[in-house]
């Protein structure tokens, strides 16, 4: 394999994650319109209307009762880390609520030698741990600031409770990827998160406005590029080697605060940034060879 083949898979995530925390600020402004229950809701119904067609363009088939019971699995996983997300988002800054959900990306290390039966290699471990660091120095700001945790706390929790469905998630992601197509994901997690989520419509579905109506389709096309992308990636290479990658997202979120919310990124910000980077370009430097399919273990 080329060395421009190793990166691609890397590309791709990375432009995944780029793509997600756009969808993510759609969501927190979608959110805070219209309330987090209702924008995932539309979100996930407008989600399957776009993926149908292109579906059915890509002669899509239905899946496996295997491929099934991963679908359903992970979209149960993801519902609920995204009700935890998006509610401690919309009461935190974005680039501390990305910042605290980097618990997960160390988790999902764990995870996936249990799972997955991936060896934990140091330059993964090393990696982790400066992203960890750069994490710490921000959190640590946050907290010498007036207030402290009473004021931010039920947020923090939340963000901290998602983050290791997160972990749980990224796990799901790599044996989903290995027995379903980009646009298969893409079509069936908006469909069982839907099903998952209207079983409260009759209790608190309301029809958003126009505002958070155009924020839920912007974040229903990111979300299934962003799907679709990760997918890919995900299905070439280890989940240990791309994990950290999940680190970048930090970049983007304070992006995206600073332009849509004018949250100010502080120096603070950055000198956890500059080491959350190094930590992905420890991961990074040196990829090993993909494990095949048939040496995972069946899916759930």
């Amino acid at each position: 394999m080329t060395r421009a083949h190793r990166i691609m898979p890397f590309l791709s995530v990375t432009a995944g994650i780029a793509t997600f925390s756009t969808m993510d600020a759609l969501m927190k402004s979608a959110s805070i319109e219209a309330g987090v229950y209702n924008a995932l809701l539309f979100r996930a119904g407008i989600g399957i209307v776009l993926m149908v067609p292109v579906w059915l363009l890509a002669k899509g088939r239905w899946p496996s009762r295997q491929a099934l019971k991963v679908h359903a699995l992970r979209s149960a996983v993801v519902a609920a880390m995204a009700l935890l997300f998006f509610w401690g988002l919309v009461r935190l800054p974005m680039a501390e609520g990305m910042a605290l959900s980097f618990i997960s990306p160390l988790v999902a290390l764990y995870l996936a030698a249990v799972l997955l039966g991936e060896t934990i290699r140091s330059r993964a471990v090393l990696a982790s741990l400066f992203g960890l660091a750069g994490v710490a120095v921000i959190a640590a700001a946050r907290f010498g600031e007036g207030g402290g945790f009473g004021a931010a706390g039920p947020g923090i929790l939340a963000v901290l409770l998602s983050a290791v469905f997160y972990a749980w998630n990224l796990i799901l992601q790599r044996q989903q990827a290995q027995i379903a197509r980009p646009v298969d994901v893409a079509l069936f997690q908006n469909v069982f998160i839907g099903l998952i989520l209207v079983l409260a419509a009759p209790w608190f579905a309301v029809v958003p406005s126009a505002l958070a109506l155009r924020d839920v389709t912007g974040a229903a096309v990111l979300a299934a590029i962003a799907l679709m992308l990760l997918s890919w990636g995900y299905a070439r290479a280890e989940a240990q080697a791309l994990v950290p990658l999940e680190y970048t997202a930090f970049v983007w979120a304070a992006l995206m605060g600073w332009l849509w919310f004018d949250e100010a990124v502080t120096a603070t910000t950055i000198a956890g940034t500059v080491l959350i980077v190094i930590g992905c370009w420890i991961a990074t430097r040196e990829e090993a060879p993909a494990v095949p399919a048939a040496s995972l273990p069946p899916a759930p």
